[in-house]
């Protein structure tokens, strides 16, 4: 800050603007900054603990995901083809590329892993702290990636879920500034992992929604026409879809659960397509209310998005996170890493001060803490059907459909039509008479007895 030369005429008393602060005083957004640097650093050396082992939340080793289910698709990959015989490969191609990238790194795969999670995260942190100091921004979103990431544990780590959401919140916070970048970024995600196209759900309509959409739909078809060419069994894994079960940590598994729990549910738990799925009498019925669920929830959004009558500057963020919570709940498997997705279309959400989801934020900070709670900690006793794991999973399941429900419900209150004020226009008041006497009786007969006094006695009236 430049100091004022000598001799320049100092402000009147009567100006109102606010006086400059001294060199030496940081600026609340500095400090804001600053805080929200430490706070990112101190939380991710806690992940890092945790991820190495030097600080246990429980004895589960979370990271054989990466050094030994990723690392053997890596070395799968690297001779020209996918996974073909691997049911637990159930991604879309684009998956390929993010499973390949820790190779290039010069560490070992592990390590190069945990890496790129990092710089993902560093990443979005910029990104979300950059956007929140522009006018009519805030810093609650940068601070919901800041606590919300660590509440899942070394997890967020030991998944690659990380750096799709990185690239979604990317994608999604300059995709009104930038369409065709942003539809780029999400088109890229989508054919990673499928649900970043969700964040599109509300961009406004016209050029935004046809230049993100187009530019979406093109770098996904482009890019999964390369991998198809490149690589055989590109789009395998949609044939193993149809063989799921009903994972046990899902909406979907509640009622199995608490059959399983009072004797009257005989199927059986086993690790099935890369996860722990429930097998047995009704899985194949509840697996079709799942899909017909996903269809009535995606057939809101589009009823929301044809009387949607007003976007405000947070809605194409609420909605995205609408959309993403109504995919995750009604979706067959709700793995504790697909709360990550949750956290940052929050955290992008929180970036506008006028956004409609607070509430749902804090509710899914609460989901957060419980899927920690249930993996890896109680994840026996959810695989056992135990009550306590039982009573974990439950809380954690109603209360991301308790988010879903309030989510939807704000984002239609959001952006319905505001109908306009009505003036009622009174008729105008009679004058009054000219006699000037009220009409009461009461009132006219004290006025006429008042006025009796002011006569002379002998003119006219009784003596």
């Amino acid at each position: 800050m430049e100091l004022a030369p000598a001799g320049r005429a100092e402000r009147s008393v009567g100006n109102t603007e606010r006086p400059a602060l001294p060199p030496s005083t940081p600026s609340p957004a500095g400090g804001a900054l600053w805080g929200l640097g430490a706070g990112w650093l101190a939380t991710r050396v806690l992940i890092v603990l945790m991820v190495l082992g030097i600080v246990r939340i429980s004895g589960a080793d979370v990271s054989t995901d990466v050094s030994v289910i990723y690392h053997g698709w890596f070395e799968v990959l690297r001779t020209g083809t996918f996974p073909l015989d691997d049911v637990t490969w159930q991604y879309p191609p684009g998956a390929a590329l993010v499973i390949m990238l820790p190779g290039v790194l010069p560490w070992s795969y592990l390590v190069s892993f945990f890496v790129l999670c990092g710089l993902f995260d560093v990443l979005t942190m910029g990104l979300l702290m950059r956007v929140g100091h522009r006018k009519g921004r805030s810093f609650t979103g940068a601070w919901m990636w800041v606590a919300g990431v660590p509440l899942l544990g070394p997890t967020v780590y030991c998944r690659y879920d990380i750096i799709v959401t990185a690239i979604t919140v990317i994608g999604l916070l300059i995709v009104m500034r930038k369409p065709a970048v942003g539809g780029l970024l999400l088109g890229l995600g989508a054919l990673i992992k499928v649900w970043p196209v969700l964040a599109l759900a509300g961009t406004p309509r016209g050029r935004r929604t046809r230049r993100s959409w187009t530019a979406a739909a093109a770098t996904a078809g482009a890019l999964g026409f390369l991998l198809t060419a490149g690589m055989n069994g590109a789009f395998d894994f949609l044939k193993f879809q149809k063989e799921r079960g009903i994972e046990i940590e899902s909406l979907g598994a509640l009622p199995l659960h608490f059959a399983r729990l009072f004797g009257a549910w005989h199927g059986q738990v086993t690790m099935n397509y890369g996860a722990q799925e429930m097998l047995g009498p009704w899985v194949p019925v509840i697996a079709k209310l799942s899909l017909a669920g996903t269809a009535v929830g995606f057939g809101w959004l589009l009823v929301w998005r044809l009387r949607a009558a007003r976007w405000q500057a947070g809605t194409p963020f609420d909605a995205a996170l609408a959309a993403l919570l109504v995919f995750t709940v009604t979706s067959r498997v709700i793995s504790p890493q697909y709360m990550i997705w949750l956290i940052g279309l929050a955290a992008v959400c929180l970036t506008v001060r006028s956004t409609s989801q607070k509430p749902v934020a804090v509710l899914i900070l609460v989901a957060a803490v419980l899927t920690t709670l249930e993996f890896p900690l109680l994840f026996g006793q959810v695989q056992k059907s135990q009550l306590l794991g039982v009573v974990v999973i439950s809380a954690r399941n109603l209360t991301l459909l308790a988010a879903t429900l309030i989510s939807c419900r704000r984002l239609w209150r959001s952006t319905r039509r505001i109908e306009p004020a009505t003036t009622v226009v009174l008729p105008a008041a009679e004058p009054a008479a000219a006699v000037g006497y009220p009409v009461r009786p009461g009132i006219a007969y004290e006025q006429a007895l008042l006025d009796g006094l002011d006569q002379p006695v002998g003119r006219g009236t009784p003596s």
